[in-house]
């Protein structure tokens, strides 16, 4: 660590040199500026440097390079365990970096690195346009897409890292490097996947591709029906085309308008069925859920970007979560899924079954992304607001893993994990890619400043 002398220095050389502002414990604002999604992450920072533009951010590695900080990066801060921040380190804030170009006629988008997935969707919707994007319109594209990214359209469109084009990236080195198919290929190749471990991603580019209507149904049934619902949604999506995505969630109704007042704070089952197409063919698809009997219905043409934020978990909650990508749904499985939303912990909680297949199965297997042969995920996503049922709240969580386990490929999407250890992290990019990108690493980051993350170590 520097002297306090030379850290002083320093810190008032970035306040001087940085266009964006920089936040100490002792400044006005500095707690909003470490607060992330997660609310049982309490880190405190030495310094945290809001970044405006590439300069900005190459400055800030540097100034964390020469005072021998810890570095983290936050774009949207949702990651679970809290990665975007840490303690008496140095935090690269990129949120004011939020800028979205849409080239329609070459159908891609560039992205600063920064920007939300609502930032991403509200940009391309007047064109008609879409890529696969999260499910929560909060989530910041860069660890999103650094991480593979699977969404409502990843059926249709693949998975995010499927159209990725371009990144541009500050090294640990506090360089300003390009990668694409063309320009540093191993690097591009390790960034389907393969985090936030080799810089900071202050650019992406997209491949879109239209969109011109979007539908969904939304069902609400009594968990009487659950396993009737689970089975009738599981043929439905074996029969459909690849248009069609969604899942089945178990649920506490929350406060909303889609649910009726009688059944808020009520233990609930939902069919989501999501369509890359028009209502009508939405609505004929959907035909085998209506017909069950179902307490709400939301079913009709909507924006993707409106559909985007249906799911948008509540601010400031204590959350946990983790998944399992299966080999298949059979009738002994959708039981042991069914039985989990049973014991959903009373809260803003849920659970999901997503499909996959289609065009995430059908796309480039050479990638760090090893779950994209499953053809369903599990994803129990634990929110909960009293300290109190911490215990409880992640018990359900690794209850419902260990139930899918015996179902399991083995794979993962680090996306919907926390700090699992290595083993899973291993998991999530396959084992032999894993080795690839410790060689990678050691070309990029070998002194491994970018580790606060879904941790490659360098070889």
């Amino acid at each position: 660590m520097a002297s306090p002398s030379k850290a002083g220095a320093a810190l008032a050389a970035l306040r001087e040199e940085l266009v964006g502002d920089v936040f100490a414990p002792s400044d006005a604002g500095y707690d909003e500026a470490r607060t992330v999604f997660n609310a049982m992450i309490d880190k405190r920072p030495a310094v945290i440097a809001q970044c405006v533009n590439e300069d900005d951010v190459v400055r800030a590695v540097r100034f964390g390079r020469d005072l021998d900080l810890n570095i983290a990066v936050r774009g949207g801060g949702h990651s679970v365990a809290g990665s975007a921040v840490n303690d008496n380190g140095l935090v690269i804030d990129l949120r004011h970096m939020r800028a979205v170009s849409v080239d329609p006629a070459a159908e891609a988008v560039r992205i600063a690195g920064g920007a939300t997935m609502t930032d991403l969707d509200r940009a391309c919707q007047p064109h008609g346009l879409a890529t696969t994007g999260g499910r929560v319109s909060t989530t910041g594209v860069g660890g999103f897409l650094l991480g593979g990214g699977t969404g409502w359209l990843d059926r249709c469109f693949g998975l995010a890292v499927d159209n990725l084009l371009g990144v541009e990236l500050v090294t640990a080195d506090g360089e300003r490097v390009h990668a694409s198919a063309d320009e540093n290929p191993e690097l591009f190749w390790g960034l389907h996947g393969g985090g936030g471990n080799f810089g900071v991603a202050t650019a992406f580019t997209l491949k879109l591709h239209a969109l011109p209507e979007f539908s969904m149904a939304l069902l609400l049934y009594l968990p009487e029906f659950g396993r009737e619902v689970t089975r009738t949604y599981r043929e439905l999506i074996a029969a459909a085309p690849d248009e069609a995505s969604g899942g089945v969630i178990y649920l506490t109704g929350p406060p909303e308008d889609f649910v009726p007042p009688h059944l808020v704070g009520s233990l609930l089952c939902a069919a989501l069925l999501t369509y890359a197409g028009p209502e009508e063919d939405m609505r004929k698809l959907a035909e085998p859920l209506l017909a069950l009997p179902h307490e709400q219905e939301i079913v009709g043409a909507m924006p993707y970007a409106d559909v985007q934020c249906m799911l948008d978990d509540p601010p400031g909650m204590r959350n946990y979560w983790s998944a399992e990508y299966l080999t298949g749904a059979p009738d002994e499985y959708l039981d042991v899924f069914c039985a989990g939303g049973e014991a959903l912990p009373p809260s803003a909680t849920i659970q999901v079954l997503f499909p996959q297949g289609g065009a995430i199965a059908a796309g480039p297997h050479e990638y760090p992304v090893p779950y994209r042969d499953a053809p369903w995920a599990v994803h129990p996503f634990a929110i909960w607001e009293d300290p109190a049922d911490d215990e409880r709240c992640r018990q359900w969580v690794r209850d419902v893993c260990a139930g899918a386990r015996p179902y399991s490929t083995g794979d993962v999407y680090l996306n919907f994990i926390g700090d699992e250890g290595t083993d899973r992290v291993k998991a999530g990019l396959g084992a032999e890619n894993f080795q690839r990108l410790a060689g990678l690493k050691r070309r990029y980051d070998p002194d491994n400043v970018f580790r606060f993350n879904h941790n490659i170590a360098p070889a």
